[in-house]
Order: structure tokens, then sequence, then C-alpha cells
């Protein structure tokens, strides 16, 4: 764990801003609902979110080289703050789709930040474990936050005050840490063709988590209200997912960090499909059920991002991870403001159980396109294979049958 230790302020000051980030998340859900928004408005909110994010996405390499990754990150933590405080004053869906979009511009930057800092700092033989940490920090702060809501209540400005204050808090670590930040990016275009070039797979990834999980995130809440949940209930089963991909996020970046991780992100997607198939078909409107297995969803699908950010940031060039960080954060957004709306309506139209239903189809199409990939490179670097774990080597192997063997012509 010597190569986190420097990272630690980083690392306190992404847990304070995602805490705050994924609370509004879920407050706006819950908030929009008990204002009479339809669940297709709210899904439009969430849209805007995701679109500004995809702005943020474009420009942050710029800011990065123009003033350097720490004032890059204050500006962006002072806009989301004050976008956050003007939502509780006007109570209106247009006005808060334009305030979650300014929010996700700001917020885009910040994740782009840190997560350029943390790519710039590690290298491959433990990008996946300490990317896993980052999103250990993530998942616990999100899960965290969860509680403010039933303890604060949905009325009022409280929760908003809550948010703002934690995005100004996060400036805090940042600004007392030493100053060793990463050199700025050089002066690359945002090219979203070359991060595709870089890893196909880690593109289609993050576009399929932002279809499903951005959804999860914003819809949700929604879901859990439909099928009968209080607000308590409701904060436990959004908790229950988050702390699932606690579980498993560490251990995954282990084994990916020694083996091709293209398996784990195999297995992973395949868990991500049972268990939104079960949501959908198998736990009704039972609570116990429900929860118990939203956390198997959430082991099994909230790695996924940072594992196919690893498998992308894998074969960056020195100076190409804000790029990929960038470009991958976008491609993200890109699924990510489809993702709720399409959920949302999906949802309105045929029920709850259309909701899991939708983010196992979107799984299982990323899962095909994986053992497609498999077949374009024989195996990762032999530098990274210096573990085993027999059991999961053997059923692996049948994956691998499944996809055929390597296209020695087709590069990743």
């Amino acid at each position: 764990m010597s190569h986190i230790r420097p990272l630690i302020p980083l690392l306190v000051t992404a847990g304070i801003l995602i805490g705050g980030n994924g609370l509004q998340g879920t407050y706006i859900a819950l908030r929009g609902s008990a204002e009479g928004f339809s669940p297709s408005i709210i899904g439009m909110i969430g849209a805007g979110y995701s679109v500004g994010f995809a702005v943020g996405c474009i420009y942050v390499t710029r800011l990065l080289r123009a003033i350097g990754h720490i004032r890059t990150f204050a500006a962006m933590a002072a806009i989301a703050a004050s976008a956050s405080l003007s939502v509780s004053m006007i109570i209106d869906p247009a006005f808060w789709f334009v305030m979650r979009f300014v929010i996700g511009i700001a917020v885009a930057s910040l994740f782009a930040t840190v997560e350029s800092w943390i790519n710039a700092k590690v290298t491959n033989a433990n990008r996946a474990r300490t990317l896993s940490v980052y999103r250990l920090v993530d998942l616990s702060s999100v899960t965290i936050a969860q509680y403010i809501i039933p303890a604060a209540g949905i009325d009022g400005s409280v929760v908003f005050n809550i948010i703002a204050i934690a995005l100004t808090l996060s400036l805090v670590p940042i600004s007392l840490a030493d100053k060793s930040g990463p050199a700025p990016p050089e002066a690359v275009a945002f090219d979203l063709k070359a991060v595709w070039r870089i890893s196909p797979l880690a593109v289609v990834g993050v576009v399929s988590v932002g279809l499903s999980m951005a959804a999860f995130r914003n819809i949700g809440p929604i879901y859990a209200e439909a099928i009968g949940m209080s607000i308590t209930s409701i904060a436990t089963f959004m908790s229950a997912g988050i702390i699932g991909g606690v579980v498993l996020q560490y251990p995954l970046g282990i084994y990916s960090d020694k083996l091709d991780r293209r398996r784990v992100i195999l297995w992973t997607t395949f868990g991500s499909i049972v268990t939104g198939a079960y949501l959908s078909f198998g736990a009704g409107a039972s609570e116990t059920a429900n929860i118990i297995a939203v956390f198997l969803f959430g082991a099994f699908s909230m790695p996924l991002y940072s594992l196919c950010s690893a498998h992308g940031n894998d074969y960056a060039k020195p100076g190409e991870h804000a790029l990929v960080s960038a470009g991958l954060l976008f491609y993200w957004s890109a699924g990510a403001t489809v993702g709720p709306l399409l959920a949302s309506i999906l949802l309105e139209y045929y029920g709850p159980q259309a909701f899991f239903a939708y983010t196992s189809f979107i799984f299982l199409g990323f899962m095909i396109f994986t053992l497609r990939r498999m077949r374009a490179r024989p195996s990762v670097p032999p530098s990274q294979r210096t573990w085993r774990f027999r059991p999961l080597l053997r059923t692996s192997a049948y994956f691998n049958k499944l996809a055929g063997p390597p296209d020695k012509d087709e590069r990743e």
C-alpha cells in the first residue's frame, strides 16, 4: 500500500467531493418526485447533468494545461457549490436542468483532474488496485451520504446546503497537501478517435456503465419508491447497491492487475446481467429480496468503470493519461445522458420491472463485445501475469473458448 500514501490528500478530497455529488443525485430524484415531477422529467434533469459532464470533459484538458491541476480543481469546486445552492432557490424543472448542466461541467472537470492525477502517479503494475481504492473512497462516501436524506428530510434547503458545504470543503485537503502535483498534460487535442484507438473495450465499457449505472443512481430511487419503499428504505436500497460495489472493488483490482483485465471485466459483467435479471423478474416487491439482490448487483456492476479505465490507461503513453481520463469520462457521459432518460421512460410506461431488465440488456451487449475483443489480443503483457487463482482461471478459460482464438492482425 506504499503507493497509496502520497495520494491520501487527493483521496480525502475525492471522498468529500464525491459524497456531496452522490447525495445530490439521489436527492434531486426524490425532491423532484415530491414536487410532482414525472419520472421522465426527472430523467431529463439527470440528462442535463450528463450533457454538462460531456462538455466539461471536452475542455478540462485545456484548463489543466493552462492553470494546472490544483487551480482547476479550486475553480470548478466553487462553481459546483454555487450552482448547487441555487437549485434550492427556484423549484422549476427547466431551471434545475440548467443548473444540473452547469454542475455537470464542473464535476466532470473535477473528476478528470483527480483521475488524471492518480493515473499519472501510478504504474500498470498497481493501476487497478489504486483505482479500486479510489472507487472504494467513492462508494463509501456516497453510501454514508445517502442517510443524510432521511435524517434531514426532503423539504427545505438543508440538504442543498450540505451538498454545497461538502463541495467547498473538498478544497481543503488538496490545498494543504504538498505541491508535487503532476505536470500539466501535453498540448494534445481532445481526440475521441485517439481514445478509441487506445482501447475500444474501455470505451464500450464506460458507455455501458453510463447507460446502466447513471440510470441506477438517478432513477433507482424512483424504482424503489414505485415498489412501495419508504424514504429510509430507499436510502438503504441505494446504499446496499453502493456497499456491494465496495466489497469486490479491491479484490477485483488485485486480480486484474495480475492477469488479463478482460477476464475480470467479463465475469463482473456476467454477474451484473444475472443479478439485474433477478431484480426484474424474481425479487418482486419484497423489500428484503430487493436489498439483497441490489447489493449483489452493485458488487458486480460498480467496479466496472475502474476496471475499464485501468484497461484503457494501461495503453496510454506518458502525457496521454489526462486525454484518456477525459475521453473515457466523455464516453461515460454520453451513455449517462441517454441512460436515465431511457430508463425513466421504460419505468413510467412498463412499470418498475422494466428498470433492471434494461440494465441487464445493456450489460449483455457489453459482454458480447468483450468476448469479441478477446480475439484482438492473445493476453495482457507477461509482466502482469504473475499470480494465479485456479478456480477462476478454469472458468475464465471457458469464456476464452467462447471468444475463440485471437486475431493476430487486429490490435487493441
